[in-house]
């Protein structure tokens, strides 16, 4: 699997920088656009489909273990997929709860806001030197 999968409207496909293949809007934010972002912040390549909870099944998109950092590609957002159905979202709120539990940080897109990585990943690499 090369990364998170959606459906998104036209309009919120144009220039979203995900490969997008029309009539149908069908987006992929992959894996190696997650990486060429990591790598031009002077990050490895992300894992992919980490289990971050030894407990239970979860998985992150993409982390970076050894920072704690991860990334969630929230589908659906636009066809009432699971992420945003009320089962799905409680699902999600108990998942994520968890992760910062644990010591995660986790940065949650839809995947037409994948451009922001970049921005957010900096920020959050900044705020934790500052810290140290």
């Amino acid at each position: 699997m090369l990364g998170s999968r959606i459906w998104i409207p036209p309009k919120e496909a144009a220039d979203c920088g995900l490969f997008c293949f029309p009539p149908l809007i069908y987006c992929s934010v992959s894996f190696p656009r997650v990486s060429a972002i990591a790598r031009k912040l002077g990050l490895p390549a992300p894992e992919r489909e980490y289990r971050f909870d030894p407990k239970r099944r979860w998985r992150f998109d993409f982390a970076w273990p050894g920072l704690k950092v991860a990334v969630e590609i929230e589908g659906g957002v636009w066809i009432r997929g699971r992420h945003v159905r009320p089962v799905g979202y409680l699902a999600d709120l108990e998942k994520y709860n968890r992760a910062v539990v644990l010591g995660w940080r986790v940065l949650r897109y839809a995947p037409h806001q994948i451009g922001q990585l970049e921005h957010d990943l900096h920020a959050l690499l900044d705020a934790s030197e500052q810290t140290e």
